[in-house]
């Protein structure tokens, strides 16, 4: 059964950007200030007016209708209605024993319905006889107020500030985007620094003028700087000490190699020239680590038939090394410095042997094509190690055994090295537990040249 991956729903897509995404939070900031605003802002003008309404409107109102009133008489006169109409934007409507008259019979019930919104429906529903009198003969005469408003302008109105609040917060967004853009300027910057990648210096938006996020990003650009400096510094002071040790080195082993082969000294005389060579190897491991770890690395590249080369390394162990061979025969041709991936190859497989010691089964190197280029696999069958100590396998002088022996193995730069061959041809290097044994994958992409 094949289980489906169903999409995170909208609210937790806003859920995470909320818990995520600055622009979203200051975006979401500025709606919730504004609604508040807003919602402070109405409640104080509704109690403002109902106050103003109540100490000042109402009693002008209440007197301005009891004149129109006695302004139209007792009984009522049609005509003063008619020129009260004509005179103000209001309808009259009377109703009585004798009179029973309306000034706008055919749009009576469209000019009243403003009495069904707003603050007159307010007013009618507390005092419904505030816009109506009783003559002392009967009638009854109700005052109104033409709308100036057709019935889809408030419509319109509440689209049109629904439309301008959206395109408030769209450019709040796109200003706060703005605003926060260094911040993106400076993670790709501190991705690269991470990375050993220190020619290329956090861009500095109005330099000339910075702003907090501006002076965020020169100070990382100093620090990045200093780390660089201290870097070079490191790797000079080592390829330094390292070539000053090559030349005392070679004249204690020539002079070893010059001491008379008695039996005596022979034993020491041996012990001697292997710690000297070892000694030898490290220095070269060293100089060759710093080579390829150096941003400006140039390769040896040339046309190499991987199967040729494998084949070479294979044939160059020593006596006695047994190693199975799963070989494709479908190898491309790669360009490849040939010394380098001699010298990864190599280093695999004496690690291999080295821990193969012991062990019924012999190591294994698999060759095969890829659609990235080719995969070279080498495993042992031996113990293997704790999967938390995988990471570091591969980082210079790193050894799984505390107390760092020759006896269990090298200085820890063997993976170390093949991990920076795998990387300075642009390929990828992944140590893994095989249970039992480890397991080491190299690919190296097809980018050869004719």
């Amino acid at each position: 059964m094949i289980a489906t991956v169903r999409a995170p729903r909208w609210h937790q897509r806003l859920r995470r950007s909320l818990a995520h995404s600055l622009r979203v939070r200051l975006v979401a900031l500025f709606l919730l200030l504004a609604l508040a605003m807003t919602v402070t802002f109405l409640l104080g003008m509704q109690y403002v007016m109902s106050a103003g309404w109540r100490d000042a409107a109402r009693p002008l109102l209440v007197d301005y209708v009891d004149r129109l009133a006695s302004e139209i008489g007792t009984p009522p006169s049609v005509e003063r209605a008619q020129a009260i109409v004509q005179r103000l934007p209001v309808t009259v409507r009377i109703s009585g024993p004798v009179v029973n008259w309306r000034s706008h019979a055919e749009n009576s019930d469209r000019d009243h319905r403003w009495r069904d919104s707003g603050a007159a429906d307010d007013w009618h529903r507390t005092e419904p006889r505030l816009l109506e009198r009783t003559l002392a003969d009967g009638h009854r005469v109700q005052f109104g107020v033409i709308r100036p408003l057709s019935d889809d302008q408030p419509r319109m109105i509440a689209w049109l500030t629904l439309a301008t609040l959206l395109i408030l917060t769209a450019l709040a967004y796109l200003r706060v985007r703005r605003l926060l853009r260094p911040l993106d300027d400076i993670r790709a910057g501190a991705q690269r620094f991470g990375r050993g990648e220190f020619a290329t210096p956090i861009a500095v938006r109005h330099a000339i003028k910075p702003d907090e996020l501006g002076e965020l990003a020169a100070t990382i650009n100093t620090m990045g700087g200093d780390i660089q400096q201290m870097l070079d510094a490191k790797r000079a002071l080592l390829l330094a000490i390292s070539h000053e040790l090559r030349s005392p080195l070679t004249r204690a082993r020539l002079n070893t190699e010059l001491l008379p082969e008695t039996a005596d000294i022979q034993p020491s005389r041996d012990a001697l020239l292997r710690d000297l060579g070892m000694m030898r190897n490290l220095i070269a491991d060293l100089l060759e680590s710093e080579r390829l770890a150096s941003p400006h690395v140039h390769l040896q590249g040339e046309a190499t038939d991987v199967t040729m080369l494998v084949t070479e390394v294979l044939a160059s162990l020593p006596e006695g090394a047994s190693v199975r061979q799963h070989i494709a025969t479908d190898l491309p041709t790669l360009w490849l410095d040939r010394a380098r991936i001699r010298l990864l190859l190599r280093n695999l497989l004496d690690n291999a042997l080295w821990h193969s010691s012991g062990v019924a089964l012999p190591p294994e190197i698999t060759v095969i094509r890829v659609a990235s280029g080719v995969r070279i696999t080498v495993r042992d069958h031996g113990s293997g190690v704790p999967d938390e100590q995988l990471a570091h396998l591969a980082e210079p002088f790193y050894r799984g055994d505390a107390a760092r022996e020759r006896s269990t193995g090298g200085v820890g730069l063997g993976l170390y090295l093949c991990r920076l061959v795998a990387l300075a041809h642009g390929g990828s290097f992944v140590i893994g537990n095989a249970r039992p044994g480890l397991q080491v994958s190299v690919e190296m992409p097809d980018n050869s040249t004719e």
